[in-house]
């Protein structure tokens, strides 16, 4: 093996989980049947059972059946907030979602990646934090360790990999800042 080849045999051997979480992991495996298998308009059904496996879910939030949540002991969601058919929490570290968010149908908010710098690759688990009022439009990807802040939007099919300034629309990728968010009044 030369100095600059991957190490993927000790990637594959690391522990990435304590056996706690792994059997929790297992548990959810039913649960997440469950929750996919609830009609759509039950969330508070859906919403009960996230809490039952730990997560934080605030009043009156509307989760899809069709959303995959891997950890609901990683996900903080607050009050009014709404994800979408097809969204991806791929929150192997903590993903908190503030109040009056919107994540649209097929947004990914991934917080997991690996050290590419290492020739293991070691797992890595840097949390998403969306301020309220947020808006993670359709196809939209945030990446591990970002912060969209309040009333920020992140475009359609953007990819954020950079933190997302309160009340600012951003596109494209990697995402740039497109303007100001500013909400008409009455």
């Amino acid at each position: 093996m030369e100095e600059s080849d991957l190490d993927i045999a000790a990637n594959r051997s690391a522990r990435k989980y304590a056996p706690a979480e792994l059997a929790r992991r297992v548990l959810w495996g039913v649960g997440a049947v469950l929750f996919r298998w609830t009609p759509r308009l039950l969330y508070g059904a859906r919403n009960a059972l996230l809490r039952l496996f730990g997560a934080e879910v605030g009043q009156n939030v509307r989760i899809h059946p069709r959303a995959t949540i891997y950890f609901p002991w990683n996900l903080k969601i607050g009050g009014w907030s709404s994800v979408g058919e097809d969204a991806l929490i791929y929150n192997l570290g903590p993903i908190t979602i503030g109040e009056q968010v919107t994540i649209s149908q097929r947004a990914h908010l991934c917080a997991g990646t690996h050290d590419a710098t290492d020739p293991a690759m070691p797992l890595r688990k840097p949390p998403i934090h969306v301020g309220n009022q947020a808006w993670v439009c359709a196809d939209a990807f945030v990446g591990p360790g970002v912060t969209v802040e309040e009333g920020a939007v992140v475009g359609a099919r953007a990819v954020a990999v950079n933190d997302v300034e309160a009340w600012t629309i951003v596109g494209g990728n990697p995402a740039r800042r497109i303007k100001e968010r500013r909400l008409r009044t009455s």
